[in-house]
């Protein structure tokens, strides 16, 4: 995994310097005491796998920093408080790791990011399991369980069949994270999973959730996809 490091703190950029080149399967491609200049490499590439972050920094806080950006990697947020982990969550970053960091607690954080996060590795059918926040709790949730996503403005809503969760997130980067032989994207503001599609009309469609049906609406330059994506027997 392609990764960088952005964290005002000189030290603790050196110590994670040094726990990131133990690691065989990680590549730094950079160190950024500057989260502006973070952002501008950002922008200029899509090959960074892993961002290991700080939250409080000048100008572009960590909070900011992973907001401004359109297609957000894997992110592990480090940081001297322990105030900030719960919102931390909303942003659906893999581990939150207080200072002074062992290298043995960056392990974990780094094994968890292997297992579970790598947008490059997801080719399971639904079984992996994230933990999303819902209330002042984190809850364990199966991908295959969200039945369909709606975008709404900087958040989007996982809905399952009888609960709804509110993330941080934009479409474009939750549409990279999920397993696309089980969900597809039919509108610029909705992805559905597949299994829950019930009837396809002409711009919309209806999914069973729970007991009921929710309809969904089709946008026209998604309805081919999709029709190719499943299985017609006739067209």
């Amino acid at each position: 995994m392609n990764c960088i490091i952005v964290d005002d703190d000189k030290l603790s950029c050196q110590i994670l310097e040094g726990y990131v080149s133990k690691f065989a399967s990680l590549n730094l491609v950079g160190s950024f005491n500057d989260s502006v200049a973070a952002r501008n490499i950002l922008t200029q590439r899509n090959d960074i796998d892993l961002i290991i972050l700080d939250v409080q920094m000048p100008e572009l806080n960590g909070f900011d920093f992973i907001g401004s950006l359109d297609f957000p990697p894997n992110i592990i947020i480090v940081s001297s408080a322990d105030e900030y982990a719960m919102k931390a969550f909303d942003f659906n970053v893999v581990d939150y790791l207080l200072k002074p960091i062992t290298y043995g607690r960056f392990c974990k954080a780094m094994d968890k990011t292997k297992k579970y996060f790598s947008r490059k590795d997801i080719t399971n059918t639904g079984d992996e399991e994230i933990f999303i926040k819902k209330g002042s709790s984190l809850v364990k949730l199966k991908l295959k369980d969200i039945v369909y996503i709606e975008a709404l403005e900087n958040y989007v809503t996982l809905n399952t069949n009888d609960d709804k969760f509110t993330i941080h997130f934009t479409m474009k980067a939750i549409e990279i994270q999920l397993p696309s032989d089980v969900f597809i994207r039919v509108h610029r503001s909705f992805i559905v999973n597949k299994s829950a599609i019930q009837t396809i009309k002409e711009n919309s469609l209806d999914l069973n959730v729970g007991d009921s049906q929710k309809n969904i609406p089709v946008g026209k330059s998604y309805r081919e996809s999709l029709l190719d994506d499943i299985n017609v027997m006739a067209r």
